[in-house]
């Protein structure tokens, strides 16, 4: 089974994010582990532990919760804060306290949530101890334990190889990246999600790196920017479904080229609408974009850097200055 197989039709969120498709040139190898059972994923090393796909097409990786597991969470990089399946909960035993809530934020609006208390959370180099966790029962969560998000990692940098089908979490020592590798700068939005400016067509943009998304995903302030644009013939009527299970109507048409600095996207089908997460970050009056995981899947392999602010990407292209997002549907 191909990568492209793996999908589902979910265009979902969790956290300020959402869910997603294409991979690499290769097959991915999923773990098959089945979430609350005690079959464990094949052993790896502690820093540089192997990646796969979830079934709905997401970037997985063993965590540590309260020193037992690995248990596998996506990893997502549009999500604040770190979640918990009501599953993984129930085998850690950690129950929420009547009446500890929070809200939780996803790409298609907001909901209360339970909150449970978890000592350690371990992935690579990042430890998170005395934790607020929310539990999400959504059917965005698919086989997954939990979804860990950037809170906490100020210290850190994620790389990703999808070629070589790994993920590490390691700490940011500086230069890095070389070897072809495209730099891109990036602020941080409250809740730490980064943040690259750039341009849709002709049009400023901020646009959101985000490997918990599906899809690629645009605000309404950019859909009105960019509606001369449109091919009427191309416009398709959608639904995104998040983390709160409410479900938002989008149009869906293909943009304009995406433009990174000299780096140059092309050939991507976006999913317009008024979408919850945009308020949330401040983002609801100015272009602003997702950039989900059916562009960023066929990248050789990218890093994002939380202390230097800082995204690199390696395109499988021979002209390292077009990424082009082949295979968008």
């Amino acid at each position: 089974m191909d990568r492209r197989a793996l999908m589902s039709s979910l265009a979902g969120a969790a956290f300020v994010a959402t869910v997603g498709p294409v991979w690499a040139n290769t097959p991915a190898r999923p773990y098959r582990r089945i979430t609350g059972t005690d079959e464990d994923p094949p052993e790896e090393l502690q820093y540089a532990t192997r990646t796969t796909l979830d079934r709905i097409g997401r970037i997985m990786a063993p965590v540590m919760v309260n020193g037992q597991g690995p248990y596998l969470f996506v990893i997502d990089t549009g999500a604040s804060h770190s979640t918990l399946s009501p599953a993984l909960a129930t085998k850690l035993q950690v129950v929420p306290n009547n009446g500890d809530i929070v809200t939780l934020n996803g790409v298609t609006g907001a909901a209360q949530v339970p909150v449970v208390h978890i000592d350690s959370l371990e992935a690579g180099a990042l430890l998170l101890e005395d934790q607020r966790m929310p539990i999400i029962w959504s059917s965005i969560m698919a086989n997954a334990d939990g979804i860990l998000g950037v809170a906490g990692l100020t210290e850190q940098r994620i790389d990703v190889d999808f070629g070589r089908n790994r993920i590490e979490i390691r700490r940011s020592r500086g230069g890095a990246r070389t070897g072809g590798a495209f730099k891109i700068r990036a602020e941080r939005l409250k809740g730490g999600v980064l943040r690259v400016q750039g341009r849709v067509g002709r049009y400023k943009t901020a646009i959101i790196i985000d490997t918990g998304s599906e899809r690629t995903l645009g605000n309404g302030a950019l859909r009105d920017a960019l509606i001369g644009h449109r091919n009427r013939d191309d416009a398709e009527a959608t639904e995104v479904t998040g983390a709160t299970e409410q479900i938002a109507a989008g149009e869906r048409w293909r943009a304009p080229a995406i433009k990174l600095d000299d780096l140059i996207i092309g050939d991507v089908d976006v999913t317009f609408g008024n979408f919850h997460v945009f308020d949330v970050w401040e983002l609801q009056h100015t272009p602003a974009l997702i950039l989900g995981m059916d562009v960023i899947g066929v990248l050789e392999s990218f890093t994002i850097d939380y202390r230097r602010r800082e995204i690199s990407v390696i395109t499988t292209d021979h002209q390292p200055r077009l990424w082009e997002a082949r295979g968008s549907t």
